[in-house]
């Protein structure tokens, strides 16, 4: 896909990765609606700012309405998680933004994207689609179903030419990971990748080498995975 002269749908785009991912496709020369549930924390030139809550129906389609001329969704919107035997609304609520959310902002931009020529959705996923942080089991397996949710909606919308492709990355410097002691990368470096994968017509993105370690993982002993793990956070440990 050609993102210069697309129409892009940015949700969660009043910080962190979104807020990366609507100024560089502004800078690659989209059309770019900006989202947020608060619109007015948006503050990005030259993109048009919309208000929406993803786990809204009528307020997604009411964006899905505004925005009709869109080609390329990003569904960036994302919220973390506690532990799955912890607090059950705090389950439910991280499953209702991070799955049902994105599935419902597919489910209504779906035909907008057919009547515009196919285009492209991308779902910004996580290593942890493929492993567990401790203490986040719950986003852990929102993520496993925004990664599956992806694979089943590429076959799906395969008929009418558009392009799915989920985003897998380690920890990001954002506001997400401000109580995790662990390395973190750029968020302007994760939507560049995300970016080019599109461009480049990728299934998938693995943003850095420790999600690569994470995928290249689910085909071993997870015990070979736990120690990688632990390695890779206490790189000054013998092995």
């Amino acid at each position: 896909m050609n993102i210069s002269g697309a129409t892009a749908l940015v949700t969660g785009a009043n910080r962190g990765i979104g807020l990366h991912l609507a100024a560089q496709l502004v800078e690659r020369g989209a059309k770019v609606y900006a989202t947020a549930r608060r619109p007015e924390s948006i503050d990005l030139d030259g993109v048009e700012i919309l208000g929406l809550d993803i786990t809204d129906p009528g307020g997604v389609a009411a964006a899905a309405q505004a925005a009709g001329d869109v080609d390329l969704l990003v569904n960036n919107a994302g919220i973390g998680g506690a532990a799955l035997l912890g607090d059950l609304a705090g389950v439910r609520a991280t499953m209702d933004v991070n799955f049902w959310g994105t599935l419902s902002m597919v489910r209504a931009f779906a035909p907008v994207l057919a009547r515009n020529g196919g285009g492209a959705i991308v779902n910004i996923a996580s290593s942890a689609s493929w492993f567990v942080f401790p203490g986040s089991s719950a986003y852990a397996v929102s993520k496993a179903a925004v990664w599956s949710m992806s694979s089943a909606l590429r076959q799906e919308l395969a008929g009418q030419g558009t392009l799915v492709t989920s985003v897998h990355l380690g920890a990001a410097d954002t506001d997400m990971m401000k109580g995790y002691d662990v390395p973190k990368m750029p968020p302007a470096d994760v939507a560049r990748a995300a970016l080019d994968g599109v461009e480049a017509g990728a299934f998938e993105v693995v943003v850095d080498e420790f999600t690569a370690m994470v995928k290249a993982s689910l085909s071993k002993d997870p015990r070979e995975f736990d120690r990688q793990f632990q390695q890779f956070l206490n790189p000054a440990k013998p092995r």
